[in-house]
């Protein structure tokens, strides 16, 4: 990965930093890595958060001299009541955060900061649509861009061959990202009680004769079901809820372990949107985010090796601070990659600055990395993906947002 610094503020050893366009620009053209997905069995996440995380609490910016005066009462330091986990001696961890932490020593583990879609308004509505359909506008919403990913993905590849074609929607609604006309297999956690076990089998009996194509989805679907629960899954709270998330979780891992399951999965976890009282909100929240990638590790087992989770939301939060101890819309946020497949142990950003000059309209953390830059640098050094189909049909008319170089180990 380039390393390039516009600006004195932290040294360029501390971090990984992505800057300029032509970095960018540069891994569009440059040879695929010899690791692609030739060589491995890899397995691609994506995770939705839902509201708008704020990037200022989630990984603050500590180091930066005009963090503490914007943030207030719920500032983090390296030291006091509000300690965050130091990642270098400019960035830091929420502390709700001890698995990713740990994650990230292990450099298994990374973080984008100062990034967004190529949205720049305030709407949830239309900032999700952006993020999840994968078009520059918002209004796209008959297919998602992990949906368009998984279809062209080359034959052969780990990903697009065999019975490994389908991708996984996790939840009562698949999430717009992985929707679209590449077959996607369905799961959600257990909210009624469970069946009398004899049920499933006098289904499958009655529609065998009578349906057959009928017959197969339901026996698919019992099978599908075995392999997530294993226990009792109730998702108690919904995808809001810490336990929720971590459930969720546990269902995708199962599916995705499986030698000849999905490789490519969507969830989406809700709630994000912290007007008020947002410390309290955001330590339970990511907790439960830390969770799942807590559970991914242990249950994908020797898959993990070759995984690849990536959480983003729709766009970030103010860099100032409300009335209510919490922010609102705004702009620059994180993402996280996690997986045995990330190059870790990173803050990769481009850091714009934090005085009332650098933000963006004087109020939101300016974005310097495009989502999609960091999505097709994983479709092409883990999946092996064309960076012509990326530009063109998976996130279309980003020709010229070229994939990041250096995300996968």
């Amino acid at each position: 990965m380039s390393t390039i610094s516009r600006r004195p503020l932290v040294s360029p050893s501390r971090r990984a930093v992505i800057g300029g366009a032509g970095a960018f620009f540069a891994w569009a053209f440059a040879p695929r890595p010899g690791h692609a997905s030739g060589a491995r069995d890899p397995r691609f996440v994506v995770i939705v958060l839902r509201g708008a995380l704020d990037g200022l609490t989630a990984v603050p910016a500590v180091g930066d001299p005009s963090y503490k005066s914007l943030r207030g009462d719920i500032a983090f330091g390296f030291d006091g009541a509000n300690k965050a986990l130091p990642l270098d001696n400019f960035f830091g961890l929420h502390p709700a955060m001890a698995n990713f932490e740990r994650l990230y020593r292990a450099k298994q583990a990374a973080i984008v900061h100062a990034s967004a879609t190529a949205y720049r308004d305030r709407s949830h509505f239309d900032g999700q649509d952006v993020l999840e359909s994968g078009y520059a506008t918002p209004g796209h919403t008959d297919s998602g861009w992990l949906n368009r990913l998984l279809a062209t993905l080359p034959k052969g590849s780990g990903v697009a061959s065999n019975s490994a074609t389908r991708g996984l929607a996790i939840g009562s609604n698949a999430p717009l990202v992985i929707r679209g006309s590449a077959p996607v297999l369905g799961w959600a956690p257990a909210t009624l009680k469970p069946a009398d076990a004899e049920l499933p089998a006098r289904l499958s009996d009655l529609y065998a004769h009578t349906d057959p194509l009928f017959a197969r989805l339901l026996s698919e679907g019992i099978q599908t079901g075995k392999i997530a629960s294993g226990l009792d899954v109730k998702a108690r709270g919904g995808a809001g809820d810490p336990n929720g998330m971590e459930q969720m979780a546990t269902g995708a891992a199962r599916l995705l372990a499986q030698p000849e399951g999905p490789r490519i999965a969507a969830l989406a976890f809700e709630g994000w949107d912290t007007h008020a009282q947002e410390l309290g909100r955001l330590a339970r929240l990511l907790g439960g985010l830390d969770g799942a990638f807590a559970v991914f590790e242990k249950e994908m087992g020797p898959a993990w090796k070759d995984t690849v989770i990536l959480a983003v939301t729709e766009f970030g939060r103010t860099a100032h601070v409300n009335g209510t101890q919490g922010t609102d819309h705004g702009t620059g946020t994180v993402m996280f990659l996690a997986g045995g497949a990330v190059r870790g142990g990173r803050v990769i950003a481009d850091w714009p600055g934090l005085r009332s000059n650098q933000l963006r309209e004087g109020r939101d953390l300016a974005a310097t990395i495009d989502m999609r830059a960091i999505a097709k640098g994983v479709a092409v050094e883990l999946l092996d993906a064309s960076p012509t189909n990326l530009g063109q049909v998976v996130f279309p008319g980003s020709q010229a947002v070229a994939p990041a170089r250096g995300l996968i180990a």
